[in-house]
């Protein structure tokens, strides 16, 4: 378990990625996600288009894997209205005053992603640790 409060003007994904990589983790999931951002940068649902935000945006939540070969995080935020949105959570999502994460390890399975050809996206591949 990785539990860290990241800070102004560190990138949510990048970090994420980094407790990973920097811990030896290469199997993990976002267990708790609380804190802002001042700039949000998601992927939309139609796969294509990437949208910036530019203001103060609380987060809601963050789900996801994290593999040796990357990540699959999706994230929703709220405004100062009460609005909410999200999609995939995208590099250059900026925390504003803190963000506090969680990360949990999943021992005994190892997760990869490959190239799907059906999706065109790079999958997560599931493998009990013990398959190998």
């Amino acid at each position: 378990m990785i539990v860290k409060r990241l800070q102004y003007g560190d990138d949510l994904k990048k970090e994420i990625e980094k407790l990973c990589y920097d811990n030896s983790i290469t199997s993990a999931i976002v267990l708790s996600s609380v804190g802002c951002v001042y700039k949000a940068t998601i992927r939309l649902a139609d796969g294509l288009t990437i949208k910036e935000y530019n203001d103060n945006y609380e987060i809601l939540s963050i789900n996801g894997t994290i593999s040796k070969d990357g990540s699959h995080l999706h994230i929703s935020f709220s405004d100062v209205n009460g609005d909410t949105f999200g999609g995939h959570l995208c590099y250059n999502t900026l925390v504003n005053t803190t963000c506090e994460l969680v990360l949990a390890s999943i021992n005994e399975y190892s997760f990869t992603r490959d190239y799907d050809e059906k999706t065109g996206y790079d999958e997560l591949v599931v493998n009990k640790k013990e398959d190998f």
